[in-house]
């Protein structure tokens, strides 16, 4: 059994395809914040597909960590080089690997938060990007205004060594003006509606209140490119880890798992250029926001749509609840019913076939994904997601018994017990508070979605709160399943 690292690629067996390019040769162009599964199997593997092909070798990752649990990609990654076995699941069972070979090194910012400053500051990085999930962007939900009492946010703004992505940014971005050199664009890769506007308002705050000149600069000459991010990458278990090594002889401390879709469409704003992504099958687009709101309200909302609901009635792997026939087609009437009538016509998208595809991809067993990966931080999803269908409808007159179905199972998750007694391990930043107030829902039912920093004015709204209410006295007092069989006779 060979340990992945450079010096053993040589020696790995000869049906696991290695980089072919001379890693020597590769410079850092792109620092990322957030190397976790998603990054490696979709912003990384494109550029290892570019690589493959002789292009794009100034453009190698420096992967940056701020967050404790990042040690261990730390440490995972520095042991083997930046290389990691990425190994694609088809539904009939056949497991595809490769090692990437696109991240060239690896800087965890507590360590020394002046190098990866320096990191990015460096005229050789053109681009910053980010996977920090939807809730790093650190704004309120419903008003969208950056948090600036966050506690981090304030220590950077009073600090000198930085400890959050915002501090560390705007940090280089200050040394690169004072410096004459050009501003790296900033390329968010969240699954967040509009998500390089997101990034330019956040950073835009963050900025100004560190000094509204500097704030004013990142406004007028900073791009934040919007994106539009697509492959389901479930946590990596030790059972993959164990699997990996016994099919493929690698030891590798931190594999990747992930289905055979992709997509990525970005919108072609980099002032200091960028790899040829449309080289690696990357939609590069003058307007993602189709395409963006196609998946987050089909695909990520869907996903809200199966993950309380499947917990509550005993599932616990995402592909079992969507081979189940009641599922799947609650699954289509809310995409059909709600959110379809929220989208607009979508260039080169069948809908009609995306959404089944959608299906099938959830039915995918050999991905293995887990529910309660879906259920958690969903405070930081449903506003995001689903919330939006919800609104549109009503301003419209349209359906919304589904998307209101979901909110209420979700309510019924925070209580933190399942139907059975058993406790429930609720996940999420708000754990505490929605806990609290869901299991007040005995002596007040609308509690949960009272909660303005999540609904805003939806618990004023008479339509919304008949169908919530309805729906989760049907959960506390039928159960999920039958919720969800009188949820599918429904007109």
């Amino acid at each position: 059994m060979s340990p992945l690292n450079a010096q053993n690629l040589s020696s790995l067996p000869d049906d696991l395809p290695v980089p072919a390019y001379d890693r020597d040769r590769l410079r850092t162009g792109i620092v990322h914040f957030g190397v976790g599964g998603f990054h490696r199997a979709h912003e990384a593997m494109y550029l290892d597909r570019l690589m493959a092909e002789g292009k794009a070798l100034d453009w190698a990752i420096c992967g940056v960590g701020v967050m404790p649990a990042d040690a261990r990609m730390r440490d995972a990654l520095t042991a083997q080089d930046g290389l990691y076995t990425l190994v694609v699941k088809a539904p009939d069972g056949t497991w595809t690997p490769q090692v990437i070979g696109s991240i060239k090194e690896y800087l965890y910012a507590p360590d020394d938060p002046e190098a990866v400053i320096e990191k990015m500051a460096s005229d050789d990085v053109r681009i910053v990007s980010l996977t920090v999930t939807e809730g790093g962007y650190n704004f309120n939900a419903v008003t969208g205004d950056f948090i600036a009492e966050n506690p981090d946010v304030q220590h950077d703004l009073h600090s000198s060594s930085p400890r959050t992505h915002f501090g560390l940014i705007v940090e280089a971005l200050a040394r690169r003006r004072e410096r004459g050199q050009q501003p790296f664009t900033i390329m968010s890769c969240d699954n967040i509606q509009g998500n390089g506007h997101v990034a330019k308002r956040s950073f835009v705050a963050y900025a100004t209140l560190r000094d509204p000149a500097l704030g004013a600069y990142v406004q007028e000459h900073v791009a934040f490119p919007n994106s539009m991010v697509d492959r389901i990458t479930p946590v990596t278990t030790d059972e993959d880890r164990t699997e990996i090594a016994a099919r493929f002889g690698v030891d590798d401390a931190w594999p990747v798992v992930c289905e055979p879709f992709t997509q990525w469409v970005l919108e072609d704003a980099f002032p200091l250029g960028r790899p040829p992504f449309e080289d690696a099958g990357v939609q590069v687009v003058e307007d993602v926001e189709p395409y963006e709101l196609m998946k987050l309200r089909l695909l990520n909302a869907s996903h809200q749509a199966l993950c309380y609901f499947g917990y509550l009635s005993g599932y616990r792997l995402v592909h079992d609840v969507a081979q189940d026939p009641l599922f799947a087609d609650f699954l289509l009437a809310y995409m059909d019913r709600e959110a379809t009538p929220t989208l607009a016509p979508v260039p080169g998208i069948d809908l009609g076939e995306y959404k089944h595809q959608l299906i099938d991809r959830f039915s995918n067993a050999q991905v293995r994904d887990t529910v309660a990966r879906l259920c958690a931080e969903s405070s930081d999803r449903i506003p995001k997601w689903l919330v939006p269908v919800i609104r549109h409808n009503l301003e419209s007159g349209g359906d919304i018994l589904r998307s209101t179905a979901v909110v209420a199972s979700w309510a019924r998750y925070a209580e933190a017990t399942d139907e059975q007694g058993r406790p429930i391990d609720v996940v999420d930043r708000l754990r505490d508070q929605l806990v609290a107030i869901a299991q007040r829902h005995d002596e007040d039912p609308l509690a949960f979605i009272a909660n303005r920093e999540l609904f805003g004015d939806l618990a004023d709204n008479e339509r919304f709160v008949s169908t919530y209410q309805s729906v989760l006295a049907s959960l506390h007092s039928k159960g999920a399943r039958a919720t969800l069989e009188d949820l599918a006779t429904a007109v």
